[in-house]
């Protein structure tokens, strides 16, 4: 185990993790990195990668610029100023942080993560998710039978897509083959068939793969040459791999034992390799033949896989499996298999589904958070250890855990600056914004927000279109959710200050034009956002103006929970206003009290404030 900054390369399992987290690493840009961390410290030419890595195989030495585009994105490293891997121009490279062997358990996360990994993936329970593997079997069962089949895991960042198939897999995948690959966002553009690449070489390298050899040699030696084995080669075109050729070795394959294919985030694919799954799938000849993919859900991107995966399901030629959030029980479950303790603290469970809504990824972050923070501390009783709280979880400021923060936060990062105001603009209005809102405030023509908004929930996978909003003269206006609050929170503090209250009072001043004389039917929300922008004053007023909207009404109870939210508010005034205005909402508040019958909480004065 070799370990660097946050992150640890296990060359036995040939993985990545950061923290307790395990990146997605295909084996060429692991065994780069891995060349590299066991070489730190010095100059690294581009000849002797190669010759180190691919001995007897031609690669074009601008392959490793695409694998080290991969790599700095993983590991967050800037070319400018590298932490990690430093370019030394025309002559190679060189790995500049410092590299450890042995691994220091500093805390408890660390500590619960090495267990976790010795525990090896057999032993990792899927919870919550007994129908979903019910309806992979199903789907094993129909290949096995000779109907091939394609099967695509869809849902959130985070929701479990993978480890479902891992799962699935690693119980069911006895006496299959088993060939899998992972599709890098920025490859599509410029490598071809680059998962199918990945999953043939592991193919090969597998148990089955002297069958495997043999077969593509008879059938399909164009692929067989592409990775380097059969025949000598200076270098393969695209034109000497022939998807029809490669079908048919596949099912030659199939016909000997029966194949499994696993494509993990498919939402990156090339169009190649797209057109290799649906032709596989529509193919008429029996074939004990199954193909998992892993993506996206298919209504929040513009990918060709959106297209192509409808067409298979017209067909009966695929199925969909889509992963919601866990329930809570499910929820209890896995932190009892991450903390490895079967009791846990009152209140963790809830704490933790309330601030990960479900999501699998995000619960473990938040765990992992509060262990890191302290709040959650493991301590002997009676010679066993347990887990106990440092206070009580209701508590516990909500915060975005870091590693969670920088992963949304590289997913901003690669929106265009357009789309990151209009999403910007949404997180002020909360979990829900309409489109006119964040028109207003950004002050720019509501149907070019509405199309800008409606392009984000097809292409991004973490908001997505709610429904539509009347608005007060008759229109309507779609509006939009943020599928975890977490996305929202790490958009909204990304906001400097005097923007986010820039356009705080943008939206309530929109507010009251929309509403008129009807503005007390929206004074709660207008005065949020005039408090969120640091006038007092418009908030104070949007308060008092619904009190006597409400006593008007007769509900004398309402308007004095008003007038008490507008008391706060008031305080807050500079020293001219602040007397004489909480002076009269004083008297407002006890008129509408006894009005109301002497219901509600009683007037309490501490220091000149109510």
């Amino acid at each position: 185990m070799k370990q660097f900054g946050a992150f640890r390369l296990d060359t036995a399992n040939e993985c990545l993790w950061r923290d307790s987290v395990q990146i997605a690493l295909a084996p060429r840009p692991f065994m780069v990195l891995r060349y590299l961390v066991e070489h730190p410290g010095r100059l690294i030419t581009h000849d002797e990668l190669l010759d180190a890595l691919w001995p007897e195989t031609y690669v074009q030495p601008q392959v490793l610029r695409t694998y080290m585009l991969e790599l700095r994105k993983l590991l967050g490293d800037d070319a400018a100023e590298p932490r990690f891997i430093q370019t030394l121009p025309k002559r190679g490279y060189c790995f500049v942080a410092a590299v450890s062997d042995r691994l220091e358990r500093a805390n408890d996360v660390t500590a619960i993560t090495v267990a976790r990994d010795a525990a090896g993936p057999e032993t990792k329970r899927i919870v919550g998710r007994d129908d979903e593997l019910g309806r992979l079997e199903a789907e094993l069962q129909r290949a096995a039978a000779g109907q091939r089949r394609v099967v695509f895991v869809t849902g959130e960042v985070g929701i479990g897509k993978t480890a479902l198939v891992d799962g699935f897999w690693q119980r069911h995948g006895s006496g299959w083959s088993v060939a899998r690959g992972q599709c890098v966002e920025g490859l599509s553009d410029n490598e071809e068939y680059y998962p199918v690449m990945e999953a043939l070489g592991r193919l090969c390298a597998s148990g089955d793969g002297e069958m495997a050899c043999a077969v593509f040699a008879k059938i399909a030696p164009g692929w067989l040459a592409a990775l380097g084995r059969g025949m000598a080669t200076a270098t393969v075109t695209n034109s000497g791999r022939m998807a029809g050729d490669l079908c048919a070795a596949l099912e030659q394959m199939a016909e000997n034992k029966p194949l499994l294919l696993v494509f993990e985030d498919l939402h990156w694919a090339d169009e190649a390799t797209l057109h290799l799954i649906t032709a596989l799938a529509r193919r008429r000849a029996p074939a004990r033949l199954m193909v998992a993919a892993t993506c996206a859900a298919s209504d929040r991107t513009e990918h060709p896989l959106r297209a192509m995966k409808q067409n298979l399901l017209m067909r009966d030629l695929c199925t969909e499996v889509a992963l919601g959030p866990l329930e809570k029980t499910a929820v209890r479950e896995l932190l009892r298999s991450e903390l490895q303790h079967q009791a846990l603290p009152s209140g963790l469970t809830g704490f933790v589904h309330q601030h990960s809504e479900g999501n699998p990824l995000f619960a473990i972050a938040i765990v992992e958070h509060l262990i890191a923070r302290r709040f959650l501390l493991r301590e002997e009783v009676d010679g066993k250890a347990e887990w106990k709280p440092a206070g009580a979880f209701e508590e516990m400021e909500a915060e975005v855990p870091e590693r969670l923060a920088q992963m949304i936060e590289l997913e901003i990062e690669g929106l265009s600056l357009e789309e990151q105001r209009i999403l910007g603009a949404g997180s002020v209005m909360g979990i829900a914004f309409p489109a006119w809102a964040v028109a207003a405030a950004l002050g720019e023509d509501a149907a070019r927000i509405e199309e800008g908004c409606a392009s984000l929930a097809r292409r991004v996978h973490f908001v997505e279109r709610g429904g539509q909003d009347e608005l007060p003269d008759g229109t309507q206006s779609e509006f939009y959710v943020f599928v975890h609050g977490l996305y929202r929170e790490v958009l909204y503090r990304r906001l400097a200050a005097t923007r986010r209250a820039e356009w705080h009072a943008r939206i309530a001043e929109r507010l009251g034009a929309m509403f008129g004389e009807r503005a007390w039917a929206v004074a709660r929300e207008m005065a949020m956002h005039h408090e969120a922008a640091g006038e007092w004053e418009g908030a104070v007023r949007a308060l008092r103006n619904a009190a006597q909207h409400a006593q008007k009404t007769q509900a004398h109870a309402e308007a004095a929970q008003l007038l008490e939210d507008a008391l706060r508010l008031a305080q807050k005034l500079g020293d001219r206003e602040r007397t004489a205005r909480v002076s009269q909402i004083r008297v407002e508040m006890l008129a509408a009290r006894a009005m109301a019958g002497g219901r509600g909480r009683g007037l309490r004065i501490v220091s000149g404030k109510a």
